[in-house]
């Protein structure tokens, strides 16, 4: 079977940039794979995505030649073994908080003997030829590291066999770690966000395994990159559709002498 792009990526040493779906259509999927990311992921946990509209998404975007991820809404099994059915060559798992449950979540991804993945590719084996056991070697299981035990147990949860990688996602981390004391969001300046956003790069490093961190912005992502972080995410397709809306709203306004306040909302990713 074909090879995983990123892990292809990753072995060279180059950072990945990863896109973000929260938007259930095929089309603004379809638009996003278009834009030249090295994987896209759509949102199933909280996004406003259905399992139903995973799959036209996948279809549309397989074109674009960008590895396509999932993160699932939980460590669920039967969500998790339908979702890389349908064609995910990697899944990020939220809210993993121990070694215990990563093992778990890597044995739903993996086939026997390896895990107690279910044999049953009904889409994917159309959309990647040969597709078999040997995807067990393909598909990538990132852990996303977003409370407070997650953090306590980082290094065994990193050293767990057959874990390719951990997502940071800022907002629920900081929830997780600062009981209520800083607001949710992405990009951290707060010092002792950065240390730990910068720790969990760093047992990532230690053993072997992918870094990848959520962003807001370029900027923020470089930095990221340069704290040892291998696959950054930057935004989502609703920010950046509310993001490029607003700012054509705004230089209309401006040309046209009508500048009054509007509200704008604009999401999270």
């Amino acid at each position: 079977m074909q090879k995983n792009k990123l892990k292809a990526l990753w072995s060279s040493g180059q950072p990945i940039l990863n896109g973000w779906c929260s938007i259930g259509n095929s089309f603004t999927a379809e638009i996003m794979a278009a834009q030249g990311y090295d994987s896209v992921t759509v949102d199933i946990q909280h996004g406003a995505i259905d399992y139903s509209d995973v799959l036209p998404m996948f279809q549309a975007m397989q074109s674009s030649g960008a590895t396509l991820m999932a993160r699932v809404p939980w460590r669920d099994p039967g969500f998790i073994m339908k979702a890389l059915d349908v064609g995910a060559m990697g899944i990020i798992c939220p809210m993993i908080n121990n070694a215990k449950e990563t093992a778990e979540f890597i044995s739903y991804m993996r086939y026997p003997p390896l895990g107690q993945r279910s044999f049953g590719p009904t889409r994917v084996a159309v959309s990647v030829p040969d597709y078999g056991v040997e995807a067990n070697n393909e598909v990538l299981a990132f852990a996303m590291i977003e409370t407070a035990d997650g953090v306590e147990n980082l290094e065994a949860i990193a050293s767990t066999d057959g874990l390719d990688g951990i997502y940071v996602g800022p907002a629920d981390l900081t929830l997780g770690t600062q009981l209520g004391r800083l607001a949710p969001g992405l990009d951290r300046t707060e010092e002792e966000m950065i240390t730990l956003i910068k720790r969990v790069a760093n047992v990532c490093n230690k053993y072997g395994i992918i870094a990848g961190i959520h962003c807001g912005t370029a900027d923020y992502a470089s930095k990221a990159i340069s704290w040892g972080y291998d696959l950054t995410t930057i935004s989502g397709d609703t920010k950046l559709l509310a993001s490029a809306a607003s700012a054509s709203v705004s230089d209309w306004r401006k040309l046209n002498g009508r500048e009054e306040n509007v509200q704008v909302t604009s999401g999270v990713y």
